[in-house]
């Protein structure tokens, strides 16, 4: 025999049904949000490269690319506007992108893993430690002329041997979240005032050199720099995708709640802060010191698509990169032909938008 249950009468499945369309248009309209993100980040790499004292078009822009991908041939009257675009202006261009994109997604990474909206990439030392490691070479270098690479390289091992000092004692002395970024601020007291020593005993063309690098600026741009910033951070991004679930779990429930829900805190934590770290890391050291967009881009993101990491995290790359993109282009034609540095440009641009945010929108910083 039998038994068949029935459902009680005046009940339906109407609510669960309300529930999961609901829920499917939220993800269209993120998806669209997404969508219409690159769309604009696309248009506004186009535009960008069109900027200049240089007469370039967007047919020139689209020409380069097609020549530059598919191959073609180059007229003589088209090949002084053929080099421009493609050694100068698309290299620019792709590095402000790239790197906005890179601290961005850094500062979603540190803020969603010390559930501390306030936090940025610089907030372990990596910036401080950045300028002094590449200040320390511009001074022993003293009056010789230093290879491209030697800058880059004491900035990038400088800031990446701090960051693993004070992830490895914070590991070993199993430290809050709260202890970890004090220790960020004292290190960056520390490397702030061996930066200024060096500074202070410096001749006049190497402080300038010093000051020069600190400003933070996309003006020497290679596409070797496009690179190894732009693969770096289009690793990352899948990479992150992939524990977007667990960095929801530990951002919005918390520790104990994350590991309750199977997500394996201390291991998972170390290596996404390590690889906000590294992020931060090359594109200080490429790049110089360009602050703000970590702190200001996963805000504007949040603002726009929710605080979802599947997809604040590909939003927020778009947003960081599209700010930077903006301050390059603005400090390209503001006092033309000289150039402010992005790093200045990004202060003034991030600084008031962050203000809005802290005045009009009090959610979005809980």
């Amino acid at each position: 025999m039998t038994t068949t249950l029935e459902r009680p009468a005046g009940t339906s499945d109407a609510p669960e049904q309300g529930g999961a369309a609901l829920s499917r248009r939220r993800e269209l309209r993120k998806s669209l949000i997404l969508a219409a993100g690159l769309v604009v980040s696309v248009l506004a790499l186009l535009s960008a490269v069109t900027l200049g004292t240089a007469g370039v078009g967007l047919g020139d822009v689209l020409r380069s690319v097609q020549v530059s991908i598919f191959g073609g041939t180059i007229s003589a009257d088209f090949a002084s506007t053929y080099s421009v675009i493609t050694q100068l202006r698309l290299p620019r261009v792709l590095l402000a992108f790239t790197a906005g994109a890179a601290l961005s997604v850094s500062g979603v990474l540190m803020q969603g893993l010390l559930r501390n909206p306030l936090v940025s990439p610089f907030t372990l030392g990596v910036s401080p430690a950045a300028a002094f490691g590449a200040a320390l070479v511009i001074t022993l270098a003293g009056t010789n002329q230093l290879p491209a690479w030697a800058t880059i390289a004491g900035a990038m091992v400088m800031a990446l041997t701090v960051s693993a000092v004070v992830l490895g004692i914070a590991t070993a002395r199993r430290m809050a979240v709260a202890t970890l970024l004090l220790l960020g601020i004292a290190m960056t007291q520390i490397f702030e005032a061996l930066t200024s020593a060096l500074q202070f005993t410096a001749n006049e063309n190497t402080l300038q050199a010093i000051i020069r690098w600190t400003f933070g600026s996309v003006n020497d741009a290679v596409w070797s720099d496009v690179l190894i910033v732009g693969v770096l951070t289009l690793l990352a991004v899948p990479v992150t995708l992939f524990f977007a679930k667990d960095l929801n779990a530990i951002a919005f429930a918390g520790d104990d709640a994350a590991r309750s829900f199977g997500v394996n805190v201390g291991p998972l934590r170390v290596g996404l802060i390590a690889l906000a770290v590294a992020l931060a890391a090359v594109v200080v050291s490429f790049c110089g010191i360009i602050g703000f967009v970590g702190l200001v881009g996963p805000h504007i993101a949040r603002l726009a698509i929710g605080a979802d990491h599947r997809h604040l995290l590909p939003f927020a790359a778009l947003s960081g990169g599209l700010l930077l993109l903006v301050a390059d282009a603005v400090g390209r034609t503001i006092i033309a032909p000289a150039v402010v540095p992005v790093g200045i440009v990004v202060a003034f641009i991030g600084g008031p938008v962050f203000i809005y945010l802290i005045l009009t929108r009090r959610n979005t910083l809980k």
